[in-house]
């Protein structure tokens, strides 16, 4: 007889099922990142369609933008601002999920909140100044200054204070929402601030400057992220152990909290402050229930944030709904099915495959 073990019909179908379920999961991470670098495609080429090579592929979006609105029966593709917050939409879809895995196994979903707060801070701060000065700089700009020193600030207080478990962050949450509320009521007075749209969410609210700064923002958080992936992965699962490998893991910490500052900035024009924070936690949950593994929960976190958002924008745009609600519910009925689909059971993730 052969030394070699025999292998069953049944093991033949798990490895056969989960050959199917990897190649499935690589095409949607495969189609995705099709999808973003086509968006940020068209924000290099609507930057730069003075150029002649530019002009024609930006006559081409325009060209398919007019025969998705003859295929819909809409009246919006064809307009640049449309795709400008497309490709907003599309690249929150791929980095929120992505720094969202991190934060949701380190149990750290509450600083989303609070530097989606901090940001708002940042874009009251940058009306005041535009209206007071003159000046005309991008908010974002501004809402991205301000929220990575709120960022550093709760890393520094976490880092120093002996307050227990997230009480700094709920300090730096509340403080920064009051001081941008203060910034408002005090800039309404003089010159009559219009800050709902950040709030609550606007294809709207997408500008030229906010679509590039979004589009550079998220090659720098995919690139991080890439480069220094086993590196997060060992904190977030034993940061105590990292410690001891004399990992710098105060750096990478702070690192984490910068990343997540940048997406909320870029996020905050389509899904709003008060639920921006929803598309660093609800694709990674859904992702959590049915993955096997981190990696595996990366991939599903990236493609689920993907359909909330596509999802998210044929709502908004077919029932002229907001932008940012329709995106959270789309995600929140991904997270039911995923919880269905996986018979309520909780699986241990692990950091292979």
């Amino acid at each position: 007889m052969s030394g070699e073990e025999p292998t069953t019909a049944t093991g033949d179908a798990t490895g056969t099922t989960g050959g199917r379920r990897r190649t499935v999961e690589l095409a949607g991470v495969a189609v995705t990142a099709l999808l973003a670098a086509v968006m940020i495609g068209f924000v290099v080429v609507y930057w730069a369609q003075d150029l002649p090579v530019a002009s024609d592929l930006y006559a081409g979006f325009r060209s398919v933008g007019r025969g998705m609105d003859a295929a819909f029966g809409t009246n919006v593709f064809r307009h640049p601002f449309m795709w400008q917050s497309m490709a907003t939409g599309v690249l929150i879809g791929v980095v929120a999920p992505l720094v969202g895995t991190f934060l949701v196994h380190r149990e750290m979903a509450l600083i989303g909140e609070t530097l989606a707060h901090t940001a708002f801070a940042g874009v009251a701060l940058g009306f005041l100044v535009n209206a007071v000065t003159g000046w005309d700089g991008p908010l974002l700009l501004v809402a991205l200054v301000v929220g990575i020193v709120g960022a550093l600030g709760v890393q520094w207080l976490t880092e120093r204070t002996d307050a227990y478990g997230d009480v700094p962050i709920a300090i730096m949450l509340s403080g920064s929402f009051a001081i941008g509320t203060l910034i408002v009521s005090y800039g309404r007075g003089l010159t009559g601030i219009a800050i709902e749209g950040y709030l609550f969410g606007s294809l709207g609210v997408v500008t030229v400057e906010g679509a590039r700064l979004m589009a550079g923002l998220s090659v720098v958080v995919v690139s991080a992220v890439a480069v220094t992936y086993k590196q997060l992965l060992f904190i977030t699962f034993d940061e105590q152990a990292a410690r001891v490998a004399r990992l710098n893991v105060t750096g990478y910490n702070t690192l984490l909290v910068v990343l997540t500052a940048v997406v909320v900035v870029g996020a905050m024009q389509v899904l709003g402050v008060i639920l921006v924070a929803a598309m660093l936690v609800v694709p990674v949950a859904a992702a959590s229930q049915v993955a096997r593994s981190f990696r595996e929960t990366t991939y599903l976190s990236v493609i689920f944030g993907q359909l909330s958002v596509i999802g998210g924008f044929a709502v908004a745009i077919g029932g002229e709904l907001p932008s940012g609600g329709s995106i959270v519910v789309v995600a929140i009925a991904i997270y039911l099915l995923a919880v269905a689909v996986s018979g309520f059971s909780v699986r241990a993730i692990t950091t292979h495959g």
